[in-house]
C-alpha cells in the first residue's frame, strides 16, 4: 500500500463533512435554533443522530490508523537513527496510545448522546478533546526531534502553533461549558435562548468547541506529506497446518 497519504485527507474530509452536514439537517428538521449549538447538540435527535455516529465511527477508525501509521513512522525512523532512540522512542509509545485514548472518547461523544447517557457523553467528550491535545503537543515536540530526517521547522512550528490554540480553545470550552450548564443551564440545551440565561457562556463554549473540532481535522491533515514518503507493505499470514507447497500441489491435482 503505497498511497496512505489519503488516510489524514480522508479523515479531515469525513469529519468536517458529517459537522456541517449534521448540523444543517438539524434545523432543517427543526431540532435546533440556527444558532452556534455544540456539535453533538446537532446530532442528538434522529435520523442525523444515526448518520453522525455512523461516519464519525467510520471517521474514528481512520484516524486510528492515522496514529499508528505515525507511530510506525516514527519508530522506523529510530530504528535508522539510534541517535533518537533516548529522544522519542517512549515519547511515541505514550503519543500512540493517547492518540487511540482520543479516538476511544470521540467514538463514545457519537454515541452516547447528552440527552440519553450525559456521564458517559461528557466522558468521551473529555478523552476526545483532553487526550487529543495533549497528542499534538507530543507531536509536535517529535516533529522538532526528527527534523530534518522527516518534516521541516516550518511544518514543527505550525504543530506548535496549533497544540497551543487548541490548548487554549479546550480550556474555554471546558471553563464555560461548565458555568452555563451547571449555573445557568437552559430549558432546553439544543434550543438555547439568550433569555435562559448564561447565553454569553454557552456561545462562548460552543464556538469554542467548533474551533478545537477543526484544529483537530488541520492538525490530522498535516500529516499528508510525510505520509507521501511512507508505503506499508500487507501483512503475511501464516495458516497451521499449510503451507505454500501444500496450496500448490492441492491446486495442481485440482487442474489435473
Amino acid at each position: 500500500m503505497s498511497k496512505v497519504f489519503l488516510f489524514p485527507i480522508a479523515v479531515f474530509l469525513l469529519f468536517q463533512i458529517t459537522f456541517i452536514c449534521t448540523y444543517i439537517a438539524a434545523i432543517l428538521e427543526g431540532h435546533i435554533v440556527p444558532d452556534i449549538p455544540y456539535i453533538s447538540d446537532a446530532a442528538t435527535y434522529s435520523p442525523e443522530s444515526c448518520v453522525f455516529g455512523q461516519f464519525i465511527n467510520i471517521g474514528c477508525v481512520l484516524l486510528g490508523i492515522v496514529v499508528y501509521i505515525r507511530y510506525r513512522q516514527i519508530e522506523q525512523l529510530i530504528y535508522h537513527h539510534p541517535n533518537l532512540m533516548e529522544t522519542s522512542a517512549k515519547l511515541n509509545i505514550v503519543a500512540m496510545w493517547l492518540g487511540i485514548g482520543s479516538c476511544l472518547g470521540c467514538s463514545i461523544v457519537a454515541n452516547f448522546q447528552e440527552t440519553n447517557v450525559r456521564i458517559m457523553h461528557y466522558i468521551g467528550a473529555l478523552n476526545c478533546f483532553g487526550l487529543g491535545t495533549a497528542y499534538f503537543w507530543m507531536q509536535a515536540y517529535l516533529t522538532y526531534n526528527i527534523h530534518p530526517y522527516v518534516g521541516s521547522l516550518r511544518l514543527a512550528h505550525a504543530r506548535l502553533g496549533l497544540a497551543v490554540l487548541c490548548t487554549i480553545f479546550f480550556v474555554v470550552v471546558a471553563v464555560t461549558g461548565v458555568i452555563s450548564h451547571i449555573l445557568f443551564n437552559g430549558k432546553d440545551p439544543r434550543k438555547w435562548y439568550p433569555s435562559d440565561g448564561g447565553w454569553k457562556y454557552h456561545v462562548a463554549s460552543s464556538i469554542s468547541e467548533w474551533i478545537v473540532a477543526t484544529i483537530f481535522c488541520f492538525y490530522i491533515l498535516s500529516f499528508t506529506d510525510e505520509f507521501k514518503l511512507i508505503s506499508i507493505d500487507h501483512p503475511p499470514l501464516d495458516i497451521d497446518g499449510f503451507d505454500t507447497v501444500n496450496i500448490q500441489s492441492s491446486q495442481n491435482e485440482e487442474n489435473a
